[in-house]
């Protein structure tokens, strides 16, 4: 069955626009048709397509599903973004599949990437549920300067992975299941060492990910297998 994404399904029985667009013009459904939907809050509907018209898909949804979290604790990731984006999509669509909960974007001293724009993030985040068949849709942050970023709160563990000297555990022996989590992943010319002070002087643990060197998105995608692995 097809899955659609309607985040305004409990209050509005319409398929977005493009969503809609995708229905009736690319799979060519029409009146009386079932579909899946996902507001990427927790629920699952099943509905069927009650009125098709030029753009407009409305609904009647005949069950509300709600989907138990696959994991425990919010898993939080953030990242500096490479400089070519390729490499960042292939990342994002591939951690929502693996699951998480938030991802924001760092500029970092070092960062190739200055600018990122969202939207299509966001794109491949809402793919990405609907094929690995989630309720729950990971949280896209703008990107921030990564001084700005230490100055939020965060519940739980935190962590910075960094190649400089000094004690690093692996992060799979410090994790403690079902706790938040946050872990930092720097650009590709690493954290400069005034952010890394910066970051444990505001309680981030410095971890590796083992004895390998790895690009920036390789690097935050074992991040976010570890958390959820660990959490399952």
């Amino acid at each position: 069955m097809h899955v659609f994404y309607a985040p305004d399904i409990a209050v509005n029985p319409e398929l977005p626009e493009e969503e809609a667009g995708h229905c009736l013009r690319v799979l060519r459904l029409t009146v009386g048709d079932e579909i899946m939907l996902t507001d990427g809050k927790g629920c699952f509907y099943r509905a069927a397509i009650s009125a098709a018209t030029g753009k407009r898909c409305q609904v009647k949804v005949n069950e509300v599903i709600p989907q138990e979290p696959f994991w425990k604790g919010h898993l939080h990731l953030a990242m500096a973004p490479t400089k070519n984006m390729d490499r960042i999509e292939w990342f994002v669509e591939k951690a929502t599949e693996i699951g998480f909960d938030e991802l924001s974007f760092l500029n970092c001293r070092f960062s190739e990437r200055k600018v990122i724009k969202t939207e299509r993030i966001e794109k491949i985040v809402v793919s990405a549920i609907k094929q690995s068949l989630k309720a729950r849709k990971p949280v896209v942050n703008e990107m921030v300067d990564f001084g700005r970023f230490m100055q939020r709160e965060f519940a739980g563990q935190k962590f910075i992975a960094h190649w400089y000297e000094g004690e690093k555990p692996l992060l799979k022996d410090v994790l403690q299941p079902g706790e938040d989590a946050v872990v930092l992943i720097g650009p590709e010319g690493d954290f400069s060492r005034e952010e890394v002070e910066k970051a444990e002087a505001m309680g981030f643990r410095s971890i590796s990910l083992g004895k390998s060197r790895l690009r920036t998105e390789t690097a935050a995608l074992v991040a976010v297998h570890t958390m959820n692995l660990f959490n399952s």
